[in-house]
């Protein structure tokens, strides 16, 4: 649905969290490797502008604000936390202009767009003054539950809301209701406006509490309806680390299951790391104990093995990853093979048909199609040529204590192994390092450069010298 400029989505998202026993805000809490609040501003921004999405903060603001501001959307601050009615009444004129609200909670982040898309068709098709999500969890403890009018024909027209009571206020009958509040609701922002002045703080909560509009807007003869969400589980918050963790695995869960549905081969999903901006294309075949974290994308026919973390990168197609491979913020282009157990730090770009292999590690190096670096060696701050060969051991020295430098390694290169570069310095096109040199100067394409201790043999020194040892 494209965004419509009469409505505003006001996210809560002020409050401590206190059951998280944590001193981080509770909507900075991730699963799947987001915030909670960053998933409920990335539903929110299929029904709405970002300029249309107000995040009410208080508790921590500053920190809560650095972290999704950069999604475009705004800030009403409660600098008091008095209650979710009174946030609504800090946000009153930031939404004064708008035709209906949508009020979101910024610790559910389960929440779809398409649930929430639900809601707000369903509120203007009622011409309701509130609308509430609902849902009918298993065990309903710790919610409030929907309590409707009675209607002559329920099947049809579904009863209209006649009030909300918290937890705390349950009756004995009313705790037999499964119908619980999800928090999260629609108004005709002049409906809601007219009532937030007659809020009072006499409840089970003892705060100004958004539920209680719903009574006083069926005491005043305005409609109030609630629709039922098709899953509990995407209306469920965080409110001890326990529940958090649950909620990241049944996300992660369900970006393997969306990734399988797209023709990747997961083998035991459960056991794997998937964050919920990671694409992966058809055909791609990812083993267990993988993570794939962050904006991570991998492309066709690729084969990720155990034991590996990638975050941040881009992989290209046919590429593959061999056990305990580490790479971050890289990118691997088709058909070149990692590992095992190497390690890609950002800024690396591993190109097409390359090898990077046991424990090499590379930083800001760039190596090109058909460059090889297969053992035990450090490229840092270093291009490296096409069909280049990198032998064991190889060091480039690029830092000096104060500055870093670049090596730049031509086409068709070998160095030989335990070879030191020191930078900056240039090997040509076509160029011999022997084994064991320190390159400390550059060298011309097609040259060969040694630079190491001269050998020298002193025939029968062993020999002489266990018989001195022995003697003393």
């Amino acid at each position: 649905m494209e965004a419509n400029s009469k409505l505003a989505v006001v996210i809560m998202a002020a409050g401590k969290g206190t059951r998280l026993k944590s001193q981080r805000p509770k909507v900075l809490h991730e699963i799947g490797g987001r915030p909670l609040l960053a998933h409920v501003i990335a539903a929110a921004s299929h029904i709405a502008a970002l300029e249309d999405i107000y995040v009410v903060i208080g508790h921590q603001a500053e920190k809560v604000r650095a972290a999704v501001a950069p999604t475009g959307v705004r800030f009403v601050e409660q600098t008091e936390q008095l209650g979710t009615g009174h946030a609504i009444q800090c946000a009153r004129e930031a939404i004064a202009g708008y035709e209906n609200i949508l009020v979101l909670s910024g610790d559910v982040p389960l929440i779809r767009p398409e649930t929430i898309e639900q809601v707000w068709e369903f509120h203007q098709a009622q011409l309701a003054a509130m609308t509430i999500l609902t849902a009918a969890p298993g065990d309903p403890t710790g919610y409030g539950r929907i309590v409707r009018k009675s209607s002559l024909w329920p099947d049809v027209i579904p009863p209209e809301v006649e009030t909300i009571v918290e937890q705390k206020a349950l009756t004995a009958k009313q705790q037999e209701i499964r119908e619980i509040n999800s928090g999260i609701y629609a108004f005709k922002t002049a409906s809601l406006l007219g009532q937030l002045g007659q809020l009072t703080a006499e409840n089970a909560n003892h705060e100004l509490i958004l539920t209680d509009v719903a009574g006083l807007l069926t005491a005043a003869g305005q409609r109030v309806v609630a629709i039922q969400a098709a899953d509990a589980a995407e209306v469920l918050g965080a409110n001890t680390i326990a529940e958090l963790v649950a909620l990241d695995a049944t996300l992660r869960l369900a970006t393997a299951n969306q990734l399988m549905a797209q023709g990747v081969t997961i083998f035991r999903p459960e056991t794997s790391v998937f964050d919920a901006g990671v694409e992966v294309a058809a055909d791609t075949v990812i083993e267990p104990f993988v993570q794939l974290r962050g904006n991570t994308k991998i492309g066709p026919n690729c084969l990720i093995r155990s034991y590996s973390v990638i975050e941040d990168c881009t992989l290209g197609s046919d590429v593959l990853i061999r056990q305990s491979c580490i790479l971050t913020s890289s990118t691997v282009a088709d058909g070149a093979k990692i590992g095992p157990f190497a390690h890609l730090r950002p800024g690396s770009e591993i190109g097409e048909d390359a090898h990077v292999g046991n424990f090499v590690e590379t930083k800001k190096a760039k190596l090109g199609k058909g460059a090889k670096a297969n053992h035990l060696t450090y490229l840092g701050d270093a291009e490296v040529g096409e069909k280049t060969n990198i032998g064991a051991g190889v060091i480039t020295c690029n830092y000096d204590g104060v500055h870093k430098h670049l090596t730049r390694i031509g086409n068709d290169v070998f160095v030989g192994s335990d070879s030191t570069l020191v930078a900056p310095v240039t090997v040509g096109d076509g160029a011999y390092i022997g084994a064991g040199s320190c390159i400390t100067s550059n060298v011309p394409e097609g040259s060969l450069a040694v630079g190491r201790a001269r050998q020298f043999v002193k025939e029968g020194w062993a020999a002489a010298n266990r018989v001195r040892r022995q003697k003393d």
